[in-house]
């Protein structure tokens, strides 16, 4: 499968994707999670604080949402917090760092081999735009994962956690990067599923935000591994009503967007030009579970956190 027709299979159905890879599910932040409400700048003064904090409260209440922010500018070490600690469903957004990991894994040779699937493993996983069409012949492991990230394929994602080990296997891996917060427990679409006082399949924007800037390290993933992952990353069509959308002209976005009922978030490596990236998770819930307001708040949560860094 090429580049060119995934991309025609995102822009064929990013209208009935609504900004998401994810099947609906119940994803409710769990009570009693740590809290860090105050947006913060490590080098900007108290006032330019306080207006984007005052920015962010405004659009929570305009959207009668809640508002996960963490960036970092990795060239100056400016930082951007909001909610950061603070736990969310991270819904599809998940699947950038499956894939970073099945890279990391694998050499390109065992990225050719082909992998199958049956009908029932389509019926089960919900959204599967890519693997729903291949159910005879299969694909090469590299289409399924690249489908995992440009249309949010589910089954794709469920091949890519198999090949890892499963969810558990995941979870063990991003601990051992460093990441002790996120709690990766089911495969599509239940990982969509986040029980109230429970951290089963949630994370925080903070701990979102770290695994980003990892994927920029050479010690955590190649070179060769990076440009892959980014290149399908800037390709995915269903984050362009999101960070995209809000990020000045002419700045560079590979993204990875997760949508579940009221939970709405994007995740990206956001390049202004001539300099090193920002760092950026943006997590929301709405009150209302049927609102289609999702993807105009994280635009809107994009422009007041990356205006920050202009």
């Amino acid at each position: 499968m090429t580049t060119r027709t995934l991309q025609l299979l995102a822009t064929a159905t990013l209208a009935a994707l609504a900004v998401s890879g994810c099947a609906p599910g119940d994803a409710q932040p769990p009570d009693g999670s740590d809290s860090h409400t105050e947006a913060s700048s490590s080098s900007a003064d108290a006032s330019d604080n306080q207006k984007v904090e005052d920015q962010l409260k405004k659009l929570e209440a305009r959207y009668d949402a809640r508002v996960g922010v963490s960036a970092v500018d990795t060239e100056s070490g400016e930082s951007v917090d909001h909610r950061a600690d603070e736990r969310f469903g991270f819904a599809s957004s998940l699947k950038v760092f499956a894939v970073a990991e099945l890279l990391d894994r694998t050499t390109p040779k065992e990225l050719e081999k082909n992998v199958t699937w049956t009908q029932a493993d389509v019926d089960e996983a919900g959204w599967t735009p890519v693997t729903e069409e291949h159910v005879d012949d299969g694909l090469p492991l590299e289409d399924v994962a690249e489908s995992g990230l440009r249309v949010s394929d589910n089954l794709a994602m469920n091949i890519v956690l198999d090949e890892l080990g499963g969810p558990e296997a995941l979870d063990d891996a991003m601990e051992k990067d460093g990441d002790s917060t996120t709690e990766v427990t089911d495969e599509e679409p239940e990982l969509n599923d986040v029980e109230e006082g429970d951290t089963d399949n949630t994370t925080t924007p903070a701990a979102f935000t770290a695994n980003l800037q990892d994927l920029l390290d050479a010690k955590r993933l190649s070179d060769d591994d990076r440009k892959v992952l980014f290149d399908w990353m800037s390709a995915n069509e269903t984050g362009d009503p999101l960070i995209r959308a809000g990020a000045p002209d002419g700045w560079v976005v590979r993204d990875k967007s997760g949508h579940s009922d009221a939970i709405q978030n994007d995740i990206a490596v956001v390049t202004p030009p001539d300099r090193k990236p920002i760092v950026l998770s943006v997590m929301t819930e709405t009150d209302d579970p049927e609102s289609e307001d999702g993807p105009a708040l994280v635009a809107a949560v994009a422009e007041v956190v990356l205006n920050e860094f202009e």
